[in-house]
């Protein structure tokens, strides 16, 4: 039922590390945003085994969710699944014009709402598979652009844009978003020993809660649609603050860096209701009670992962002060490359 090649990608996580929220329209489009993140080595990964038995099968193997369809231009895009079949309708709308037989297989090594920009680097990894099934004339920053698109315009998905670029380039960048969705990443050259030294003094810590980011970005949109100065005022700071990260990482000033995080957190939390909670306040008081310099929560914010910068030898002090809270520290490298695609 299939033939003999087997179509495999990847795209790495990203901690969004400076700037977060100012990528979100409708602030970007008047203001313009700027963002610094940086993936790690954890991966949305996707697999296509072409199929000439006029089937369809979806299987998200982290979810333990299989749904079968007969071939077709269009899949509902309801339940279950919606991302991936929102993407297979595009393809076929705007490349293939045909129906396509084949099975999929996706795993993300991250759970949904877990802040470290899950389903868009999903999206990309399973475009990035189609490319590279197909041959499809994709450039990074077309991809990347589509990734977008499909998410935040087609399926309607709150969010930012800076999570598709991220996935798609890899690194560490500083991502510039301009009005009518122009986008301009640039890749910051940080020596080596920056980066081991980072990943070794910022903790990743997951708090085993995960939230639904689409209610706090809207509420963020709310703000700026309605010019809370409040809100406003944070969101720009947040945009100075990427700045700041961008200057720390190209000196290798890298304690400055928990600084950094320490005054956008202070700032972020002022965006909207819901980016922290009283749980989160309290673990992120004992990491800094313990040694972390500075720190914040994950994506939109609300739960999921919460990172802190612990410089010199607070890094085993602060890990065993937050294991009451019953959270886990996950291990980590950051990674140079974004998509990658091979086939066998």
């Amino acid at each position: 039922m299939t033939d003999n090649r087997i179509i495999r990608s990847k795209a790495p996580l990203r901690l969004g590390l400076a700037g977060g929220g100012t990528d979100v329209s409708p602030f970007s489009d008047l203001y313009g945003g700027a963002i610094l993140n940086a993936t790690i080595s954890m991966y949305a990964m996707a697999t296509i085994q072409p199929r000439n038995d006029g089937k369809i099968i979806l299987n998200a193997m982290d979810k333990g969710v299989v749904q079968t369809f007969d071939q077709a231009k269009e899949l509902p895009v309801d339940g279950e699944l919606g991302l991936i079949k929102g993407i297979y309708n595009r393809v076929v709308k705007e490349f293939t014009k045909e129906p396509l037989s084949f099975e999929l297989s996706t795993y993300v090594d991250a759970p949904p709402g877990s802040g470290l920009g899950t389903s868009s680097t999903l999206v990309v990894a399973i475009l990035g598979a189609f490319a590279e099934w197909l041959n499809l004339p994709l450039g990074e920053y077309d991809l990347a652009h589509l990734a977008f698109e499909i998410e935040r315009i087609d399926l309607d998905m709150a969010g930012g844009k800076q999570d598709q670029y991220a996935a798609t380039f890899g690194g560490v960048n500083f991502i510039e978003f301009f009005k009518e969705d122009k986008v301009i990443v640039n890749p910051l050259r940080v020596r080596q020993k920056y980066l081991d030294e980072l990943a070794h003094n910022l903790i990743l810590y997951h708090t085993e809660t995960s939230r639904l980011s689409s209610a706090i970005i809207e509420e963020q949109r709310k703000n700026v649609t309605s010019k809370n100065e409040r809100s406003l005022a944070a969101m720009h700071k947040l945009k100075e603050q990427s700045v700041m990260m961008k200057e720390a990482f190209l000196k290798g000033d890298l304690d400055k860096i928990g600084e950094i995080l320490e005054f956008g957190w202070q700032y972020k939390k002022k965006m909207a209701e819901g980016i922290t909670n009283p749980f989160l306040d309290k673990i992120y008081d004992t990491a800094m009670k313990n040694g972390a310099l500075g720190g914040k929560v994950s994506g939109a914010g609300g739960g999921g992962f919460m990172f802190f910068y612990c410089p010199g030898n607070t890094r085993s002090k602060v890990i065993e002060v937050l294991k009451p809270f019953g959270g886990q520290t996950k291990r980590y490298e950051f990674t140079p490359k974004g998509l990658t695609t091979w086939t066998i």
